[in-house]
């Protein structure tokens, strides 16, 4: 599947839902990025990590060559959280599928170009997600000074 897949909205409710949905400073990105600051670590946001195909990692430290995707549980299919619109379902099943390949090509991708990636679900709570990513933020400091 190639390019944006395009349906017309099954009610003038679910145009206005889908048009508010932001896609970038989610609550769940920003609540990630503020126990981030908390924790001394600082990053860039909406960083361009790949050209072709464009890819955009919403937190980023590049130095360290580290991308963070906080992936929402709707458009990424979580496996715990996941839900299935009855109204164009074959629309939203082919989309969500194709989302999960998109990152998948993104993971490995960036790990073909020496990127450490993290993934981190918009459901996790975010001083739990913080200390992982700083965990790992840590541990490759480490390997860098030596």
């Amino acid at each position: 599947m190639t390019g944006n897949l395009r349906v017309k909205p099954s009610s003038p409710e679910a145009r206005r839902r889908m048009q508010s949905v932001r896609q970038k400073s989610t609550t769940a990105e920003s609540a990630l990025r503020s126990e981030l600051h908390a924790l001394g670590i600082r990053y860039r946001v909406q960083v361009p990590v790949l050209t072709a195909p464009r890819r955009v990692a919403d937190i980023a430290m590049r130095s360290l060559r580290v991308a963070i995707f906080v992936d929402g549980c709707f458009w990424h299919g979580c496996p715990i959280h996941a839900t299935w619109p009855r109204e164009n379902a074959a629309f939203w099943r082919e989309k969500i599928v194709a989302n999960r390949a998109r990152d998948a090509d993104t993971n490995a991708r960036l790990h073909l170009g020496g990127w450490t990636v993290i993934r981190v679900w918009a459901h996790e709570p975010p001083d739990q997600a913080a200390k992982r990513i700083a965990s790992i933020v840590e541990r490759l400091r480490s390997r860098k000074e030596r």
